[in-house]
């Protein structure tokens, strides 16, 4: 490795092809360590080496090409990379950490959802969701970048505000979960250069004690007293619906309350998933191949929510092709997301905001407390994993095909339609009403 001192003409005489088979390193004196790398087709490069104070290792840096760097400006960034090498910093350490300080919001949350197998469809999207329209701002920052303060303020307009002017403190809570998942996912894979985690203190830790209250969640379902009624005028705005999206929001807020399946297993449910026996009633159920709990289940239908079914118009889709979905949307996503419009029906029929995923409260309500369903079989309906499942359950009990639970959805759905007409019949001063078989 030949010693030089690196000027521009020394440099133009040695940077020529042809000159050595193989990479030469030219090193100067001054500072000792600057150096210039030349290749057999006469590229030269800027170069520094030298040792991490404290450390055994040899820091060998590429400052950039001859041509594109001047030997001045090498040569003073050769002597900043040194200072930092005795000062105990590797300078590639060091420009990992700025490139990590620069990650931003949106990048996070893309290098998050795109793990595989790691998320299902829906909790990517909610995640989605709420980087791009809860921190629309802030998602083009660096992540380090967000601090208390920013958060402090945008958890109180979500409480007060919302998206849309209205007070969302459910959503508000649930979009700085998300926050506080991607800042911790941020503090694992990024690095400071002293090897700490590139966020030290999640700025979400400040809402400990300032989350919004929300009240008990057992209590946010429809109440019996109020379920005929319910029922009624959402079958009467299924009547008349503005659109094709409000029908769609319509149904698939009767399919809900009918089933208690969660929001996203009813809006993404797709018709080869629907299973209809005009001959035999209790061979009728839907499929979820991966629902939220991972096992697999075919869960039976009552003859109401198969009526409501057979209602549902086959849609077309953008491209103009029949959808797949049965609550098809003009929607990006090709199938409806949420039913706005019925659930502020309902919440202003029972005097209590409520959630699409209430109705699956109200389903386990009415399921226990109207039909004396068991728990283990309500839990089943509902495809959660019984509390009181055991060797049996597990290894021998059937809990994929649910079929056998059919008598019990059909009760539910009889109980449901029974309300509406007793409701009915009392708005008509009727005395009497005839009860289902």
């Amino acid at each position: 490795m030949p010693a030089l001192k690196l000027t521009k003409g020394a440099i133009d005489r040695v940077a020529k092809a042809g000159i050595s088979a193989t990479d030469v390193l030219y090193w100067d004196c001054e500072p000792k360590g600057f150096g210039l790398r030349v290749t057999p087709t006469g590229k030269a490069t800027f170069i520094v080496q030298g040792r991490v104070d404290g450390s055994a290792k040899e820091a060998r840096i590429t400052i950039g090409p001859y041509g594109v760097f001047t030997v001045d400006q090498a040569r003073a960034v050769a002597r900043e990379h040194l200072r930092n090498m005795r000062m105990g910093l590797d300078p590639r350490e060091l420009k990992r950490q700025d490139e990590a300080m620069k990650v931003t919001l949106q990048q996070v949350c893309d290098a998050y959802v795109s793990r595989p197998g790691k998320l299902k469809e829906s909790s990517k999207a909610e995640m989605r969701r709420h980087v791009e329209k809860v921190f629309a701002a802030w998602k083009d920052r660096p992540i380090v970048a967000i601090s208390e303060d920013d958060v402090r303020k945008r958890h109180r307009d979500m409480v007060n505000v919302g998206l849309n002017g209205k007070p969302a403190p459910a959503s508000a809570n649930a979009a700085m979960v998300t926050l506080r998942i991607l800042c911790n996912f941020a503090g694992r894979q990024f690095r400071r250069a002293d090897g700490s985690p590139l966020i030290q203190h999640n700025p979400v830790g400040v809402l400990k004690d300032h989350w919004a209250e929300l009240g008990s969640r057992t209590r946010r379902y429809v109440d019996r007293r109020k379920i005929g009624e319910v029922w009624n005028a959402l079958l009467a705005a299924r009547a008349n619906p503005k659109n094709r999206d409000a029908l769609a929001g319509i149904d698939l807020t009767l399919f809900l309350l009918l089933t208690g399946a969660r929001r996203m297993e009813g809006a993404a449910l797709t018709w080869d998933r629907v299973h209809i026996d005009e001959d035999d009633p209790t061979n009728c159920y839907f499929h979820l191949p991966n629902p939220k709990n991972g096992r697999e289940v075919f869960l039976p239908l009552s003859s109401q929510a198969v009526d409501l079914l057979k209602l549902r118009p086959r849609a077309k889709g953008q491209g103009g092709n029949e959808s797949a979905y049965v609550f098809a949307s003009w929607s990006k996503t090709g199938h409806i997301m949420d039913a706005r419009a019925p659930m502020e029906m309902i919440s202003t029929i029972v005097a209590q905001h409520l959630s699409l995923h209430d109705l699956r409260r109200t389903y386990t309500n009415i399921a226990m407390r109207e039909c004396l369903i068991e728990k283990f079989r309500t839990d089943l309906l509902t495809n959660h994993v019984p509390a009181q499942e055991d060797v049996t359950s597990r290894h021998y009990l059937d809990l994929c095909n649910l079929s056998w639970l059919h008598p019990d959805a059909q009760k539910i759905g009889n109980w449901i339609e029974e309300q509406g007409r007793v409701t009915r019949a009392v708005a008509e001063s009727k005395n009497v009403v005839p009860l289902a078989a």
